[in-house]
This record gives C-alpha cells, sequence and structure tokens, in this order.
C-alpha cells in the first residue's frame, strides 16, 4: 500500500497492488483489495510511490570496465576503444563486466536493459549469467552480421524467465543485402527485436553513401529491412524522409541523450519523432546507469537542441518522458506485453521510490518533479519479476561489494591488455 502509484493513466492516490507468481494479480482502490485479502497482511509504504522500473532501450554490458576511457574522445570510438575493449574480455571478464553494468543498471532503477551485443570472443552465455545472477531483466543479442547462428540464439533462450532473445548488427554495412533482410525476417517469425545501429555518426552516414548509395535508415528501408521488430539505436542524423520510413514501418528508435552528450554528432529529434509516431525508448548507451538521469538528460537536451529555438518550453513534459523511459520503453524492445506498467498481468517489475525529501517538498506536479528533481538515492527498493534484487541501493541476497572490488582489481588488467587508442594520454590512475 504505497502512497501514490503511477498507473498508465497517471499518478493517483489510495491504490494498491496485489503480486502473485512475480506478476501483478490485481491493481486499484486500497480498500477494495483489503476488504478482498482480508487473510494477508498489508504492506504499508507511506511516503513512497510505486513505480514501473526503467528501461534501458540500448545498453552495451561488456563495456563496463572501460567507461571513462571514452570520455573527450572522437565521435566514432567504437574502434579505438570499444572494440579492442571487448576483445580483450575472457568467459571470466565478460562475465564480471555483465554483472557490475547489471548492478549499476538496478541501481540506477533499470530493471530490464537491451543488450546491443558483444564483441567479445566468448558465449554469451557469461553475459546472461552476469544479467540473470543480478536479477536483471535482459533483451540479450547475439551479433550475426555473418548471418550465422541467430536460430540457435533465439531457441536457446526461449521462454526463460529473464532473459530474453534478440539478434543484432553492429551498423548496416557489416553485413550483406541477404543477410541483413534474412536476419530481418527471422526476427518478425520469432517475434524477437533485430537491435541495429543506425545514422550514428556523420562517418557512418557517409560510409553507407559510399557503399551502397544511400544512408543507412533509406538502405534498411530499400530492402525491406524494417518493421516492428527492428530496433533502430540513436538515429541522431535522420532525415525528414526517414522519419517517414520509421513511422510507416512501425521501426522502433532507442534515443540515448547522455551518448548523444558525451560523444555525439547530434542530438535525436525525438520530440518530431513522437509527433510523427515513431515508436521510441531512452537509452544509456552503457554511459551511466541511472535511470532518472537519463529522463533529466532526455528532456534538457531536446530543450537545448530543439525547444529553444522553436520557442517550445514543455518539450513533452514530464510524463512523456516517464513514459519513453518505461512503457513506451519495453514496447520498443518488444516486451510491452511483459514488463513496463503497473498493469493486471505484467511482471512485477518496479521500483519504490521516496518521495517525502526536501526536494520535492511540497509537491505540485510529481511526474516533472521525478524528471527534473529525483534522485537514485530515493529508490528505496527495486523489484523484478516480484523478487527483491536491491534494497537501499544493495543486493539483499548476494555481495555486491565484493563483486565492486573485485571488478576494481580485475578492470585495469583488462584495459591495459586491451591497448587502447586515445586521443590525450591516458590520465594517471
Amino acid at each position: 500500500m504505497p502512497e501514490r502509484v503511477m498507473l498508465p493513466t497517471g499518478v493517483a492516490r489510495g491504490q494498491a497492488v496485489l503480486i502473485d507468481g512475480g506478476k501483478f494479480a490485481e491493481v486499484g482502490p486500497a480498500a477494495k483489495l483489503l476488504a478482498a485479502h482480508r487473510d494477508l497482511q498489508p504492506v504499508r509504504l507511506d511516503g513512497h510511490l510505486l513505480m514501473p522500473g526503467f528501461v534501458d532501450a540500448h545498453h552495451h554490458l561488456t563495456q563496463a570496465f572501460g567507461k571513462a576511457q571514452s570520455f573527450g574522445q572522437p565521435s566514432e570510438i567504437f574502434k579505438t576503444i570499444w572494440e579492442p575493449l571487448e576483445h580483450a574480455l575472457d568467459e571470466r571478464t565478460a562475465y564480471l563486466s555483465a554483472k557490475l553494468a547489471a548492478l549499476e543498471a538496478l541501481r540506477g532503477g533499470f530493471t530490464t536493459v537491451a543488450d546491443a551485443g558483444t564483441r567479445a570472443p566468448v558465449d554469451v552465455a557469461a553475459v546472461a549469467r552476469g544479467a540473470e545472477e543480478a536479477g536483471l531483466r535482459c533483451v540479450l543479442s547475439k551479433i550475426v552480421s555473418s548471418g550465422k547462428g541467430g536460430e540457435e540464439h533465439l531457441d536457446r533462450w526461449d521462454s526463460h524467465p529473464l532473459i530474453h532473445p534478440s539478434l543484432a548488427i553492429a551498423v548496416p554495412e557489416d553485413a550483406t543485402r541477404e543477410v541483413l533482410t534474412r536476419t530481418s525476417k527471422l526476427c518478425a517469425e520469432a517475434g524477437a527485436v533485430l537491435q541495429i545501429h543506425v545514422n550514428e555518426h556523420l562517418a557512418s552516414v557517409e560510409r553507407s553513401l559510399k557503399s551502397v548509395g544511400r544512408r543507412p535508415v533509406e538502405h534498411l528501408h530499400h530492402i525491406g529491412a524494417l518493421g516492428p521488430h527492428v530496433l533502430g539505436s540513436h538515429a541522431t542524423l535522420l532525415t525528414p524522409g526517414e522519419m517517414r520510413m520509421l513511422a510507416d514501418t512501425g521501426t522502433a528508435i532507442s534515443y540515448n541523450p547522455v551518448a548523444s552528450a558525451w560523444k555525439g554528432n547530434a542530438v535525436a529529434h525525438a520530440i518530431m519523432l513522437a509527433a510523427m509516431g515513431v515508436r521510441f525508448g531512452t537509452g544509456t548507451d552503457g554511459t551511466r546507469g541511472d535511470g532518472f538521469r537519463l529522463v533529466d538528460a532526455a528532456e534538457t537536451a531536446q530543450r537545448l537542441a530543439y525547444g529553444m529555438a522553436s520557442g517550445d518550453s514543455t518539450c513533452g513534459a514530464g510524463k512523456m518522458w516517464l513514459d519513453h523511459a518505461t512503457s513506451l520503453g519495453a514496447d520498443a524492445l518488444g516486451l510491452g506485453k511483459v514488463t513496463g506498467r503497473i498493469a493486471v498481468g505484467l511482471a512485477a517489475d518496479y521500483l519504490v521510490v521516496r518521495t517525502d525529501v526536501p526536494e520535492m517538498t511540497p509537491s505540485w506536479d510529481l511526474e516533472w518533479e521525478l524528471v527534473r528533481l529525483a534522485n537514485r538515492d530515493q529508490i528505496t527498493a527495486v523489484v523484478v519479476a516480484g523478487r527483491l534484487r536491491l534494497w537501499q541501493g544493495w543486493p539483499p541476497d548476494w555481495d555486491g561489494r565484493a563483486l565492486v572490488a573485485q571488478a576494481a582489481r580485475v578492470g585495469p588488467e583488462v584495459v591495459r591488455r586491451a591497448g587502447l587508442q586515445r586521443v590525450d594520454p591516458t590520465p594517471d590512475s
């Protein structure tokens, strides 16, 4: 019985939820639920909000050890930072990186993340194990640019309670036309998501123009590879025509505002995408696993890049960004019928957030306040599939601090082995 519950229709008082079998069994007026279940002892949560867990629509779980190595680097850092880093991982260190990233995500209020696929020379089961042990719901990709291994990956994780299989092609130019269309069709038939970076940087757009004569989204549309099962990552450099292609085909996008600030060429025009009916969620790109800072960045980036120039003082307002960070993010990942809302039949993936704090008192518009004022330290509990995964920032059933200590020992050795290329000297440790 929380003080307030964030329902699909908005924040409401006097509500309660009943959880059974890891799902929301009942949601409704507290008095009604108490009367119907007199044999149950209610849990009172005065001064707290119960809200859906955040959904990270774009992550790289095996990049956790080198995050700060990307600071101050040119936009296309995957060649100089991320590929060498991931290639330096083995089964053990890939697992540690994934579990560390999963713990950070949970601490930031994410109950679901979409991993875009690792280039590490390991079985992706290592990534799955790290996420599963931490208790994080994960859309787990396998990169299949060669056209091989897709069916096996989808079958391997079919019906897993927390791991949802996905296929990935890093960028369209990594695969032939035949592989792109065949993989897209395979995902559509299997009800899985195809994750692919599109129109992220000017260099990638120009490579596509030189190699196939079309921009990335144009190329995917031309060969019939777009559709509701496709999740295009970043999409910061879209023409109006490409936006129309995305809207007409039902293709989803991950809007990654922090990645734009840290190493991008542009900010995706998210409020335009919303106006045109393009489905999208918000993603971290592995930058920082903090859901409240992500929604703040999502709104702020739109205001600075587009709202100020057009005199738009709302830029979607608070509810829009919370929706895209929860329910609409789940929809973009093909999990709209699984998670993302406080609703009967969906997985009990939720946060218990303290709201009786100085920063949010008195409260006038909770949704705006959550976007602009809330902090990670207000998250009292994180629950995934009805199970408590974090209490006051740390897991109650395994040693999160020991994992952090282990990562502090192992991570620097992985980075040294990777031989990263930075445009400025590596800072002193």
